[in-house]
């Protein structure tokens, strides 16, 4: 099991910006595919974005595509989530995830999740 740890979220107006971090614990960071899926209020928690464990395949929830950028940095352990174009329907728990697929953007392929940060759109 790897531990997970976000932070990054935050309130901010519609279009602004926000930048998601997933720092993970174990040596085995770079064998996992990692994701972010995020959970509004009254709703199930959904895929937003995943990336490979060389970083070479990303993949994108529609309703974030052209706005959001998944990323990580296997040297320090990190995932992240770069947010532009923010709308209100963009708020929501953000969690990160991952998986010992090469690549998912399926929830149940994944067994080890963070705490969450909170997400906060105004319009």
């Amino acid at each position: 099991q790897v531990q997970l740890v976000e932070s990054g979220g935050g309130l901010v107006q519609a279009g602004g910006s926000l930048r998601l971090s997933c720092a993970a614990s174990g040596r085995t960071f770079s064998s996992y595919c990692m994701g972010w899926f995020r959970q509004a209020p009254g709703k199930e928690r959904e895929f937003v974005a995943a990336i490979s464990w060389t970083g070479g395949r990303t993949n994108y929830a529609d309703s974030v595509k052209g706005r959001f950028t998944i990323s990580r940095d296997n040297a320090k352990n990190a995932v992240y989530l770069q947010m532009n174009g923010l709308k209100p329907e963009d708020t929501a728990v953000y969690y990160c995830a991952a998986s010992d697929y090469s690549y998912s953007d399926y929830e149940a392929k994944y067994h080890s999740w963070g705490q969450g940060t909170q997400v906060t759109v105004s319009s």
